[in-house]
């Protein structure tokens, strides 16, 4: 099996929009396709104390829904305690957030897998240090994007705003799923119908709501067909 790129980056409209869901999904369902599937969550900011060390909800779920063996410290490179911005966090801890040492993990998953797929932060643009976000990380390594769209009021502007700036950085918008994070949502089926003609890039799923759902039912939600495997 063939894909358009070792790597895919998985970024979003907003925080708490369900990256991770997403993250997780493609990882199950590419994996169930017979890739080799890596996960990253290059920089996590609000991780618990452990044992082992600092440790991040989101990176643990990304580093279990992996078919292949890599060490904590690969798929979170940095992990910050306080749920704050990346940047604001890096310097709290007094630990500048460097790309060599992001490039490092990168590279040991991307060697033990077909495919790695990188979360991000909140949305596209958060700052990594006072020059560079996210999109800077994600167009130092040259990946596609999946765009991850919460269904709720406003939508549609942070939608169409991401994507723009997405495509304006040279990158491929792969796709991007809709995540219903608001049963009351008035209107979804229209904002859905209006995303759909705006976005250039096709739906690659909508996942239901459904806030404690499985990996399987994320996996489920995704058409993998649309993301480029074949």
């Amino acid at each position: 099996m063939q894909l358009d790129a070792g790597g895919c980056f998985v970024t979003g409209t907003d925080t708490g929009v369900g990256k991770t869901r997403v993250a997780v999904g493609l990882c199950t369902a590419l994996g169930r396709r017979g890739l080799r599937v890596a996960a990253m969550k290059p920089v996590a900011a609000g991780c618990a104390e452990t044992a082992d060390g600092l440790r991040n909800d989101d990176a643990l779920a990304l580093a279990a829904a992996m078919n292949i063996v890599a060490p904590y410290a690969d798929v979170n490179p940095f992990a910050f305690e306080p749920p704050i911005a990346p940047h604001l966090a890096a310097a709290e801890a007094g630990t500048p957030i460097r790309f060599e040492v992001l490039d490092t993990a990168y590279a040991r998953l991307r060697a033990r897998s077909d495919i790695v797929i990188v979360e991000g932060a909140g949305g596209w643009l958060v700052p990594l240090d006072a020059e560079r976000s996210f999109a800077d990380l994600a167009v130092h390594w040259r990946l596609d994007v999946v765009l991850v769209v919460a269904l709720r009021l406003g939508c549609l502007n942070h939608a169409l705003l991401t994507a723009e700036a997405v495509q304006r950085s040279g990158l491929a918008l792969r796709g991007w799923v809709a995540n219903a994070l608001d049963p009351g949502f008035a209107r979804a089926a229209g904002n859905l119908e209006t995303l759909r003609r705006r976005l250039a890039a096709p739906c690659l799923g909508v996942l239901p709501y459904s806030p404690d759902a499985s990996a399987d039912v994320s996996a489920a939600a995704i058409d993998i067909d649309l993301f480029g495997a074949n």
